[in-house]
């Protein structure tokens, strides 16, 4: 009886200096995000996701949709105000050996959010120099300017760059450029400027219809651009629909696809792609990826009303038990 009294007494005495006693240090914040790749497997292949940063566009550029309910669908999804954060992707994909690079960023050519796909694919265990093919959406700078390293050279020294032969076309012609409004000319001088050092060496390829690279195949799907093409990837049964630009904003777009942004250069064709390819990818249940969808940007259309819905993917690990 003594023995606990004096154990109650010795735990309430410690108790009472416990304010007193030194304070643990708190550890500091890290300050920096993990880096942007995920693995995923399909069929026999393996497809990494690489984030190249982000840029905010202003929900102004959205149309065909009035402001208020551009707002209203940006809600729903927890988007607060008059500017979007939007992930710019790309896709690798290991086919038996052979490394296919679907886009590549931005390099710094809109400012030092975005310009880290060579970064994360060193952090994905991949050296660029592995890279043997690099298939293009289209030639916008966000999706070509990252072929180029810092001091202006091929990022990919043993790559071929691909592209639809329109949208060649369009962009690396001069009377184009000379045509194009003000604020469009840097467009065309970033594209040809991207892709000259791969002309040079003879590593610059354009493509029509849809062009089979293997276990990646060419669908066109104009509209954004003149010869903006999205890819299919199928292994062992398993398809996954790289949308490109199809999408820039997944809370507004899914639900109306009628949506178009200011960015289509032929609004009305980008808006029938569109619908083609959420048909598509919802009736034959794809998996779907997209260079502007919330990072890693994997996962399925669904039907939904007028619309549709875009569902992610969960998280999962590489299983090799199948």
């Amino acid at each position: 009886m003594i023995r606990r009294s004096l154990t109650a007494l010795a735990f309430a005495v410690g108790a009472s200096f416990l304010p007193f006693a030194p304070a643990q240090a708190e550890a500091p914040a890290i300050g920096t995000q993990v880096p942007g790749y995920y693995r995923m497997a399909l069929g026999t292949l393996e497809v990494t996701a690489l984030y190249d940063g982000y840029v905010d566009l202003g929900a102004n550029l959205l149309l065909g949709a009035s402001k208020a309910e551009v707002q209203k669908l940006l809600a729903r999804q927890f988007i607060a105000g008059e500017k979007v954060q939007t992930a710019v992707n790309a896709y690798l994909i290991n086919a038996g050996g052979k490394l296919i690079l679907v886009d590549a960023g931005a390099a710094k050519a809109f400012g030092p959010t975005l310009g880290f796909i060579g970064e994360q694919l060193r952090a994905a265990g991949y050296s660029p120099d592995k890279v043997d093919v690099v298939l293009l959406t289209h030639l916008h700078a966000d999706h070509v300017a990252g072929v180029l390293d810092a001091d202006g050279k091929p990022l990919f020294p043993n790559a071929e760059i691909h592209v639809a032969k329109s949208e060649s076309d369009f962009w690396l012609s001069e009377a184009n450029a000379a045509a194009a409004p003000k604020d469009f000319k840097p467009f065309f001088e970033l594209a040809r400027k991207s892709v000259a050092p791969y002309q040079a060496l003879g590593k610059y390829k354009t493509f029509t219809g849809e062009a089979d690279f293997g276990s990646v195949k060419a669908v066109p799907s104009n509209g954004h651009t003149p010869g903006h093409t999205s890819y299919i990837v199928e292994s062992g049964g398993q398809r996954l629909l790289i949308l490109g630009d199809a999408v820039h904003a997944h809370a507004v777009q899914f639900a109306h696809p009628e949506v178009a942004i200011e960015f289509d250069s032929d609004k009305k064709a980008a808006v029938a792609a569109r619908k083609k390819l959420f048909a598509w990818a919802a009736k034959e249940k794809l998996l779907v990826s997209g260079m502007h969808l919330p990072f890693p940007g994997i996962g399925h259309v669904r039907s939904e009303g007028k619309g549709y819905a875009w569902v992610p993917a969960e998280y999962s690990p590489i299983r090799t038990d199948k």
